[in-house]
């Protein structure tokens, strides 16, 4: 389960429950920090926590004030500073070596168009979006502006109650072509506001071709981390939603079958240990824009369903240096199926971050590239 997915349930109940609580959101890191904008926790009127902003520093002050937004009804921005180590409050200390700012801002149940609300209908939409949150504004008329959002889904709807809708969906629509979230600065007719502009992503989805035992702990760790995943093998005894049951689907897919599938942009792991099989799957998603293909097996495997293939030697090394990633998962020195799942979900995650999988201390620069985060939804 997402974060996302903990505070949708959580909210749900509290709204079961008639309990009022706030959002907090991170809306701006300047430096280095433990959580990234985008970060959400929620807090009840009587300070039930659900969600991270921090590694556990500022959740303590951030839950009086949001305590305290909750009586006043409105929202507030709280800046945490903490580059300066002399400042003994909320256990901060030189940790992070950041300054974060803090959106704090109280539900409304009533409102179809609250930040909570907004994210649950970013769920609906398989593609990305964007949501453009106004945080900061230096026209005094404009207090009411803080806290207004705007949801840009892919396909061009435009969700939110903002009086500034027009300014946020054209920052919303060069967010989501350039692909980054951005904090903005963006001139409206009343002046000025600072606007967190945040890219919104799918789960990524997962197609996991093979039913086997060493199939079961590359499911169950792939689901904690949210992910939307489809076991496929042509076995019935094997293709049951009860081995599987952390998995969205699980299916029975003979090889001759295999061709009418529409792989679309999800992710493969091939580790059916059946030749054939994998060679059908192979086939399938090579012309697919499936950004990474798993092998399981040795090299000579991969080679062998290549040259069956008749590709040719430069297709072969272009397919190995990009997409086709044989033999699969990273370098641990995996042994157990569950070591090897480790090995294989480290690297799909390497792969869609774009990152090489070597230790944070081998990487030059900051770990985090500026005003670049996502928010994985559910």
């Amino acid at each position: 389960m997402t974060e996302l997915q903990r505070l949708l349930l959580a909210y749900d109940q509290h709204r079961a429950d008639g309990r009022p609580c706030a959002l907090a959101t991170v809306v701006e890191v300047l430096g280095s920090a433990y959580r990234r904008p985008g970060a959400r926790m929620l807090v009840t009127d009587d300070g039930q926590l659900t969600g991270a902003i921090s590694g556990g520093c500022l959740e303590g002050d951030a839950r009086q004030r949001a305590r305290q937004a909750i009586f006043r009804g409105q929202p507030a921005l709280v800046t945490y500073d903490t580059r300066d180590e002399d400042d003994p409050r909320h256990g901060l200390g030189p940790g992070c070596q950041g300054v974060v700012r803090i959106l704090l801002e109280p539900l409304d149940f009533a409102d179809a168009e609250n930040a909570m609300e907004l994210l649950r209908n970013f769920a609906s939409y398989p593609e990305p979006a964007v949501l453009a949150t106004v945080f900061a504004t230096e026209a005094a008329d404009l207090r009411a502006g803080v806290g207004q959002r705007l949801l840009l889904t892919a396909a061009g709807t435009v969700r939110g109650t903002a009086d500034l809708a027009a300014p946020l969906a054209e920052a919303a629509r060069a967010t989501l072509a350039q692909g980054t979230s951005q904090v903005l600065d963006i001139d409206t007719e009343a002046g000025p506001v600072r606007a967190l502009v945040e890219l919104l992503t799918p789960p990524l989805r997962l197609r996991i071709y093979g039913a086997g035992n060493d199939a079961q702990p590359l499911v169950r760790l792939a689901a904690s981390l949210g992910w939307h995943i489809t076991v496929l093998d042509g076995r019935p005894h094997l293709t049951t939603a009860a081995r599987f049951p952390e998995a969205a689907e699980v299916r029975v897919l003979p090889v001759a079958a295999m061709a009418q599938e529409e792989p679309g942009t999800a992710y493969a792991v091939l580790l059916s240990h059946n030749y054939a099989y994998d060679l059908a799957a192979l086939q399938l998603h090579l012309p697919a824009p499936t950004p990474y293909i798993g092998l399981l097996g040795p090299r000579a495997k991969a080679a062998r369903l290549l040259d069956e293939l008749d590709l040719a030697a430069a297709e072969q090394q272009e397919l190995l240096a990009t997409r086709l990633h044989s033999p699969i998962g990273l370098d641990l020195g995996s042994e157990t199926p569950e070591e090897i799942a480790l090995a294989i979900v480290a690297e799909i995650q390497a792969s869609r971050s774009n990152r090489n999988g070597r230790p944070l201390r081998e990487r030059a620069g900051t770990v985090h590239a500026p005003n670049t985060f996502e928010l994985q939804g559910l």
